[in-house]
């Protein structure tokens, strides 16, 4: 069973938070079954995710996530629904990785966590918003298999190689600050169906189509 360093267990912090944004059940399935398996020494703030109920659970809803997240439209609702769900998630699981050493560090990397889930939902939900008005299903399947894969090739990374991993870290954060820029339109429909959903009004309705004009634009031209 490998044990993590100080330079690992902040990697994991990082890892935990930014692909709770992307894929929550997915990430604590997998990070569950890597201290379930004796693959890792998970920190003793994560040790529930290796509880057999855990993993039973979590494994139930990566299995109905995946399909939900390949069907264009109902992607978008489930990141809608799920928008209450991932950003305290990953601020928690974060936590979990120093709760037991030191309150700073476990205050510190829920700030940490809560802000990389925030940034990589945001980017998650708006562009996969902008990819569902092309009418064509192939770049929404393509898109969510990616997502597929990038969640768990993250969280080897932070414990293989955790300053590489902070390295593209710091890179996928710029990246994602481009795109929610660019689809800020798509991001602010997201936050207004939120607000209609969980307010009790009905839900607005399907988002506008995509466009390259500048997100600020007070006027768009649809395409």
């Amino acid at each position: 069973m490998q044990s993590l360093d100080t330079a690992q267990l902040i990697a994991l912090a990082g890892a935990l938070g930014w692909a709770s944004g992307v894929r929550l059940y997915l990430v604590v399935f997998l990070t569950g079954l890597a201290g379930f398996m004796g693959w890792l020494a998970l920190p003793p703030g994560l040790h529930l995710l290796a509880n057999p109920v855990v993993l039973g659970a979590s494994g139930f809803m990566v299995f109905i996530e995946f399909f939900a997240d390949k069907i264009a439209g109902l992607d978008s609702l489930w990141d809608v629904v799920h928008s209450v769900i991932r950003i305290p998630a990953g601020a928690a699981l974060a936590a979990g990785v120093f709760s037991a050493d030191s309150g700073v560090m476990a205050l510190v990397a829920a700030l940490l966590g809560g802000t990389l889930a925030a940034t990589s939902f945001a980017t998650k939900a708006t562009t996969r918003a902008a990819i569902n008005t092309s009418p064509e299903p192939f770049s929404n399947v393509g898109a969510s298999l990616l997502e597929d894969g990038l969640v768990p090739a993250g969280l080897w990374l932070a414990i293989a190689h955790p300053l590489w991993f902070v390295v593209l870290l710091a890179l996928v954060l710029a990246l994602s600050v481009w795109l929610i820029t660019l689809c800020w339109r798509f991001l602010r429909q997201l936050l207004t169906r939120v607000a209609c959903i969980f307010g009790g009004q009905p839900d607005p309705g399907v988002l506008p189509a995509f466009s390259f004009k500048s997100p600020f634009s007070k006027s768009d031209k649809h395409v």
